[in-house]
């Protein structure tokens, strides 16, 4: 039940709109549009807005702030420098820990013989999970490495950190998930958490923390380093944008130069990837739907993600190549196999009672531990509230362990209801939007019903729905190239900062249809659901192109005007300007169920028996009615209504026998209903319609219509 906020519309001073406009004049607009939304965003002061456009005005801040805890860090890497001592890099397998292991690779690579002096770890992510391990600090010992520098990971390990100490082995932390209750025993534990949340590196993710340490080791020892410490920003761009953490601050400003370094970069394996996914590095979207889907299926899909960091810092092209491939070879894997889990997810949200639940906490015995966190995501977003999913499938290693991943939604602090219950679980760690966690399966029911009574206790769950925030209200006409050059100012977009949103009102459609888009490589062939059609309005009648991804042409009726909120882009395959449905409501302000001003459907999918498109309907009669029952149940999702089931009976005017029939029909088109307190309530599900099953039902149905339409000839005769 998605709940939109339209921003209103401000009366911008005239100051502001002039600098806005410095930045515009070469695009033929007057920076309207991008005035109202930095405004509404919050973005009111001269300086702020100067900085926030142009990163040459951001004045970055120095690596020193951390203070004593980054003095100790250079102090006993210098140490470990001058006694020709090894060091590890310990990372993570997500493309945040990836790239702040390649950031540390050639930072310190810089001033520690790479492979003799300087070796780096990547936990399994199948085996080892987050976080330092004992088993790999014993290897680590064997191997005579004498410090440890963790990046993007390690806050919380204290009892690998004490068994480290006791190996003789030092630990410096750079991190930036949620800090221990008192000080780990390291040498510096260098995290951004410390500071306060107004603070401009609070929001660093792992990958700047790790860029942050080189910084200060460059300027410690300036004659050191032949590489400019500039060099590594690509890598952190890549890390920040595909990480969970506001673009606000030092964040926005290395996200910015990042990806100024990305469009040139010379590094063989990031270009790889860039082609992989038709980019060309200047935009964000090249990185959170190109790069960093293909670095994270390799652990999710193979666990052991270790050569991603030789693929991005990696000369040698041959290798790159090879490398790049098999990136891309397990992205394919991960979008099949989170297809399949996310389908088996929705049908298990579907036997919940939503207005009970607070957090949809679900388990499965079949599923996948390395995709559950992008299919949680998907249901978290999809239903306004925190997901969890477990898998609990056993393993030789798991010891009966429940072991899955969250996501939260806005406003609601993930990592504190988890930690609520930290007396059932066996580890778990995260931030306050994404964590992960490991339990005895037997301990699964006490979780999930503590959990729920926590949030239940916080809030109002009646109160729990998708809340879309709305930017600018458009016409269609508006629509143009113009207004993205406009727009792409606000980039790059992220947490805190999410790209705009449009609402055009009272639009309607044509040319609408479905299509099923394939991706095809070796013996893999992914179909993904899409709608294309044509946006029209009173300033543009005859349309532009869009798409809506993962929803059927069924949902679109014709003959009837919406309210539609859309995300506005450029399509790199078709090569032009799109709209992009996010979500959509009919223009009514009014539920009317009169028959006969019932909208009208005129989808094939819904009438055709055939190739031919021949109609079921003899009569207009029978037509008309099986139409009104359409119109009506996509009236009552749109408007997210329930209904009483006599008064839906009376206005779809059908028999028990009939309406049952007809409502097992409706169930191919992807949508289902629920019944409670006498009250029908519908709701659509995003999955490929089966035509097949649907077309054998639906004449199934129409026979039951016109028997019932006979018998009532016969009644009043």
């Amino acid at each position: 039940m998605n709940q939109w906020n339209i921003a209103p519309i401000y009366d911008i001073p005239k100051w502001f709109q002039d600098i806005v406009q410095e930045y515009t004049k070469n695009i033929p607009t007057k920076g309207d549009f991008v005035s109202q939304l930095l405004w509404h965003r919050g973005i009111r002061e001269e300086k702020e807005l100067h900085t926030f456009l142009d990163s040459r005005n951001y004045k970055p801040t120095s690596p020193f702030d951390f203070g004593q805890e980054m003095k100790r860090a250079v102090i006993r890497l210098n140490q470990a420098w001058e006694k020709g001592e090894k060091v590890c890099i310990w990372g993570d397998f997500d493309a945040d820990g990836i790239t702040s292991t390649s950031v540390l690779w050639e930072g310190l690579g810089q001033f520690f013989a790479q492979e003799l002096q300087l070796s780096y770890y990547i936990p399994n992510r199948l085996k080892e999970s987050h976080g330092l391990n004992c088993e790999g600090i014993d290897r680590l010992a064997q191997e005579g490495i004498s410090l440890i520098v963790t990046c993007d990971t390690g806050s919380t390990n204290l009892k690998e950190i004490d068994y480290a100490n006791e190996l003789g082995i030092d630990i410096i932390v750079t991190d930036h998930h949620t800090l221990p209750d008192d000080r780990p025993q390291v040498v510096s534990i260098i995290n951004p958490r410390y500071f306060k949340n107004t603070h401009p590196l609070y929001h660093l993710s792992g990958v700047a923390v790790a860029y942050k340490l080189v910084e200060a080791l460059y300027e410690a020892f300036p004659d050191i380093p032949t590489q400019p410490v500039e060099d590594l920003l690509d890598l952190v761009a890549i890390g920040l944008i595909a990480d969970l953490v506001e673009l606000k601050g030092d964040c926005r400003y290395l996200a910015q130069e990042g990806i100024k370094k990305l469009q040139n970069t010379n590094r063989c394996g990031v270009k790889q990837l860039l082609q992989l996914c038709k980019g060309n590095g200047d935009r964000p979207m090249d990185i959170s739907f190109g790069i960093a889907p293909r670095i994270n299926a390799v652990s999710r899909i193979h666990g052991d993600a270790s050569f991603c960091v030789k693929l991005l810092t990696t000369k040698n092209l041959k290798e790159a190549i090879t490398f790049a491939n098999q990136t891309e070879e397990a992205n394919l894997n991960r979008k099949e196999l989170q297809q399949t889990v996310l389908k088996q997810a929705h049908k298990k949200v579907a036997d919940l009672d939503l207005s009970t639940t607070a957090v949809i906490v679900l388990e499965d015995n079949q599923w996948e531990t390395g995709v559950l966190g992008l299919v949680a995501s998907a249901i978290s977003q999809e239903y306004g509230r925190p997901c969890i999913l477990l898998s609990t499938m056993k393993t030789s290693d798991s010891n009966n362990l429940a072991r899955g991943s969250a996501r939260s939604v806005s406003g609601i602090n993930l990592y504190d209801l988890v930690f609520s219950q930290k007396h059932l679980l066996s580890g778990f760690g995260g931030h306050p939007f994404a964590a992960g966690m490991a339990l005895p399966i037997e301990n699964v029911p006490l979780f999930r019903d503590g959990i729920n009574q926590k949030l239940k206790q916080k809030l109002d769950i009646t109160k729990l729905q998708p809340i879309i925030d709305i930017d600018l209200t458009v016409t269609v006409s508006q629509l143009t190239q113009e207004l993205f050059k406009e727009l792409k100012l606000i980039e790059p977009c992220g947490m805190g900062n999410s790209a705009p949103k449009y609402l055009v009102k009272n639009c309607w459609f044509t040319d609408v249809r479905n299509k099923n888009i394939s991706s095809k490589k070796k013996n893999k062939t992914i179909k993904y659901l899409v709608t294309s059609f044509k946006l029209c309005d009173s300033s543009k009648p005859d349309g532009i192109f869009g798409s809506w991804w993962g929803h059927s042409s069924s949902e679109i009726l014709s003959n009837q005007n919406y309210d539609v909120v859309i995300e506005f882009d450029y399509n790199k395959f078709n090569k032009q300007y799109e709209p992009r449905i996010v979500d959509i409501k009919t223009s009514h302000s009014e539920l009317n169920l009169n028959v006969s001003e019932s909208p009208t459907v005129k989808n094939n999918i819904v009438l055709k028996t055939n190739n031919n498109s021949e109609t079921l309907f003899n009569k207009d009669f029978h037509k008309q009615k099986w139409i009104n029952f359409l119109g009506i149940v996509k009236y009552l999702i749109n408007h997210q209504q329930s209904i009483d089931i006599t008064i839906f009976q009376e206005k779809v005017a059908m028999g028990d026998r009939t309406l049952e029939y007809s409502l097992r029909t409706i169930e191919h088109l992807g949508f289902i209903h629920t019944i409670e307190n006498n009250n029908i309530y519908f709701s659509s599900i995003k999955t490929t319609i089966n035509e097949k099953e649907y077309l054998k039902n639906l004449q199934k149905t129409i026979a039951i219509i016109k028997e019932e339409y006979l018998q009532t000839l016969l009644l009043n005769k």
